[in-house]
Formats: structure tokens, sequence, C-alpha cells
């Protein structure tokens, strides 16, 4: 397989991947928020009941379980990639 097509074989592998990835970050923040929080739901921005720092926690652990979560399934996928096809598709 060339690298060019190696690279267009994964897209919609990665598309898969990257679904799975965003169901998998929203449940283990939810459950994480759970766990650190008082509150069963993280708060919205627009939530005027909550405060400044609890909204910005909020909205960084967030954002860091995404791209965790992101950054090991492409990871994984790419690797996965490579051992099928010899080639990495990046």
């Amino acid at each position: 397989m060339t690298r060019k097509t190696t690279k267009i074989a994964y897209r919609p592998v990665g598309w898969l991947a990257g679904a799975a990835a965003g169901a998998l970050a929203g449940l283990l923040f939810k459950q994480t928020w759970k766990l650190a929080g008082n509150d069963d739901d993280a708060p919205n921005a627009t939530d005027e009941d909550r405060g400044w720092g609890e909204i910005l926690v909020a909205a960084a652990l967030q954002g860091a379980i995404f791209a965790a979560v992101k950054a090991t399934v492409e990871r994984a996928g790419a690797a996965g990639v490579r051992r099928a096809t010899g080639e990495w598709p990046a």
C-alpha cells in the first residue's frame, strides 16, 4: 500500500474512532465530575446558580479528559493501521 492509499483508508477508521472517543470521554467526564463535585451534573457556562470557579474547573477538567482520550484513541488507531499495513497513516 502506498502512503497516500494508507492515509485515505485510515480516514473512515479515524472518524469512527473519533466518535467513539467522544462518547467515551463524555462518560468519563460525567463519572469524574460525580466523584469530584457535589452535583451529578456539571455546570453549564450560563448557569447563574454556579460560580465562575466551578464552571472553569469543570470546563478545564472536561477539556483535559477529552484531549487525553482523543490522543489515546488516535495513537492506538494509527498503530493498528501500521500493524495491518506496514505504513504509518499520517
